[in-house]
């Protein structure tokens, strides 16, 4: 296993990642970006992205990581498809910071980029994994106008479901929440807002069970309320039951939020050890968007130009 000592290293091929890539290596810092041979975070789930400035017509998901990727690397990132399988953080200035893969390879670097993004956790029932895109969304910002005058369910009990739920209200013709529970654990305000707008319903008590494609353009979603099953034909879902942020690589060794989201300090990317940096849904549980990612990891990237320097 050999080291390869490295100005940057980046972890994670997201909209983060190849931002602070790209700006590193406009800044000759050659930098290493750890992808994971998935690359391309969860916009590689999306279809098509319409709110991404730039792009007037919409541009695909896929399409998207595939241009910011081939950016990044026409000024000279380097890119390894593998998963990152361990970190070693140095606890010094000036102590270099090591990461290995699964292929074996380490990188010895003197900064570090955090950029392994957060996934939306799922509800792990049958159809949902094929679904994704086709009736089953987990981002109302990002996909509600394709949903405009159809029916549509929020899975959740808590604020992100709620504002999922009012967004969804401006396209949607009816917005139902579906709540196993008879309470919930949105704020009382979000909630007030939630049941204020005229065309959302709550279901509670309810669990989803199964989605299954239908003949028509959204799926049926198949229920069960107590003992009884129940079939909603033709609605699109967004669940929103929360995020989990990829931070299992350097829990113990940074500092964490109650949820496992990275703390930055205050102004900056940087986290608790000399010259990481944090960026995109790793640190953010708020906004959660592309392009609030890509800001990030500029900032991250000019962060860690500032720390080299």
């Amino acid at each position: 296993m050999s080291t390869e000592p490295e100005s940057m290293v980046i972890l994670g091929g997201g909209p983060a990642g190849y931002t602070a890539a790209l700006y590193a290596a406009r800044a000759d810092l050659d930098p290493v970006v750890i992808e994971g041979p998935a690359w391309g975070g969860l916009l590689q789930q999306t279809t098509e992205v319409e709110n991404f400035p730039g792009f007037p017509a919409g541009i695909m998901g896929p399409e998207l990581m595939q241009a910011m990727r081939e950016q990044a690397g026409r000024f000279g990132a380097r890119f390894v498809s593998e998963w990152a399988e361990g970190v070693e953080l140095g606890s010094e200035p000036g102590e270099p910071h090591t990461v290995r893969t699964d292929g074996e390879r380490s990188f010895a670097t003197r900064t570090l980029v955090l950029a392994m993004g957060a996934d939306h956790r799922r509800l792990g029932v049958p159809g949902e994994a094929e679904l994704i895109g086709r009736g089953v969304s987990y981002c109302a910002t990002c996909d509600a106008a394709f949903f405009r005058d159809a029916e549509v369910l929020v899975v959740g009990g808590g604020d992100s479901a709620m504002e999922e739920a009012v967004f969804l209200a401006r396209f949607a013709a009816q917005v139902t929440v579906v709540h196993r529970r008879d309470d919930f654990r949105a704020s009382p305000i979000m909630l007030e807002r939630a049941r204020q707008t005229e065309n959302v319903a709550f279901l509670t008590g309810a669990v989803v069970e199964e989605f299954a494609a239908s003949d028509g353009r959204l799926p049926d979603v198949r229920l069960r309320r107590g003992g009884e099953a129940m079939t909603i034909a033709g609605a699109g879902t967004f669940v929103a039951i929360g995020h989990e942020p990829n931070s299992e690589l350097v829990a113990g060794q940074i500092e964490l939020d109650e949820h496992g989201y990275v703390i930055t300090m205050p102004g900056t990317t940087a986290v608790s050890r000399p010259g990481v940096f944090a960026a995109g849904d790793l640190v953010d549980s708020r906004y959660r968007q592309a392009v609030t990612a890509a800001g990030s990891g500029c900032s991250a990237a000019l962060d860690a130009q500032g720390y080299l320097r």
